[in-house]
């Protein structure tokens, strides 16, 4: 009798251990928005460059709500490694996906994913890193969602020069006029980081602002990289930094952690510090007075667009169609950038709802 109440425990706990194992999953391999849902939807495969980017989480969570009845997704983190995408993307593929929705970790492999989609006669949409206009051109089911790069360095360089000019008297520390910065740039190469680079300083200068630049150097958008750059500048340049430019919140967090550190934001020692996407982190910098302002990057449609002309695409429909969308002549659906400061930071708000 006890042996086979021994046995029957032993029996009830490998099962267990076999249901706890099958119902965790790994988000390297991707998550199924369908799984306990109709499976007569169809599949859109998406792969996100990474899970963690501060930005591109928003992005997501928008992908999925917005799949929610509509499709199937199939949704893959691709964790800064090109290779590992393109082998995401042969899965997808071979899972039966009707249409690829990609968020490329490298947009020179924009082609690769094309050619293997075209192959399958697959409807490609890529979303937020932008591939070369030619490989758009060269296939007439691949499309782009995202924005215009240089509309988001445009505004930058609007805000700050708005924001200097506002309070030159607290922010030029050795009164030459002069607006002496340090800029956080985003990835190498990445249009955004290239465009909004060179759209701020070039719109603060056009606004006849005289500026000097004491340092620039890339933190790949990654807030603890910019912790660190900004721990360096600090060391080196201490009081001669006037203006933190960032191609990104997330950059910008990681500079203002520096910069509490040292001792800003309590009492008189301010910095200002600016950035790009407006995420609900940042609204709250702007809000407590930690950060001057963002651009808005409006994830949340960004992520239901991508899904809209996927799911027609899937569906075998226009990618356009019911939606109120409109494509550009490289095939792109631009979403607008918008400021945000503390003083319309609803906007901000609204924008996550």
């Amino acid at each position: 009798m006890f042996k086979k109440k021994k046995g029957l425990i032993l029996s009830l706990t490998v099962a267990s251990s076999i249901l706890l194992a099958t119902g965790c999953s790994d988000s390297t391999s991707g998550t199924d928005s369908g799984k306990s849902k109709d499976n007569s939807l169809p599949a859109v495969g998406a792969t996100i460059y990474k899970f963690d980017d501060n930005f591109m989480s928003y992005v997501r969570r928008a992908m999925e709500t917005s799949a929610k009845d509509k499709v199937k997704l199939m949704l893959n983190d691709s964790q800064n490694d090109q290779a590992k995408q393109i082998e995401q993307v042969d899965t997808l593929i071979a899972k039966g996906a009707k249409s690829l929705a990609i968020n490329l970790v490298d947009p020179k492999a924009a082609q690769t994913i094309v050619d293997k989609a075209k192959a399958k006669d697959l409807p490609v949409i890529f979303f937020n890193k932008e591939p070369d206009a030619s490989v758009l051109k060269g296939y007439d089911k691949a499309y782009y969602v995202g924005t215009t790069s240089s509309e988001s360095g445009v505004l930058q360089g609007e805000l700050i020069a708005k924001a200097w000019e506002a309070n030159k008297d607290k922010y030029d520390k050795n009164k030459d006029g002069k607006l002496q910065y340090v800029l956080l740039k985003g990835e190498p190469g990445h249009p955004d980081a290239e465009a909004r680079t060179k759209f701020a300083v070039d719109t603060v200068k056009e606004k006849g602002i005289q500026v000097e630049e004491l340092a620039m150097d890339t933190a790949m958008w990654d807030a603890m990289k910019a912790t660190e750059k900004m721990d360096a500048w600090l060391a080196k340049y201490n009081d001669k930094i006037e203006f933190v430019i960032a191609n990104n919140d997330g950059m910008a967090l990681g500079a203002i952690a520096s910069l509490e550190k040292a001792g800003y934001f309590s009492g008189d020692k301010f910095m200002p510090v600016v950035g790009v996407d407006a995420i609900p982190e940042a609204l709250e910098m702007i809000e407590n007075g930690k950060m001057v302002g963002s651009i808005l990057n409006d994830a949340k449609n960004q992520g239901s667009a991508t899904i809209d002309l996927a799911a027609n695409a899937a569906n075998g429909k226009d990618v356009l169609d019911g939606t109120e969308w409109k494509l550009d002549d490289n095939k792109a659906v631009r979403v607008p950038y918008i400021e945000v400061t503390k003083d319309n930071i609803q906007v901000g708000r609204d924008a996550y709802k």
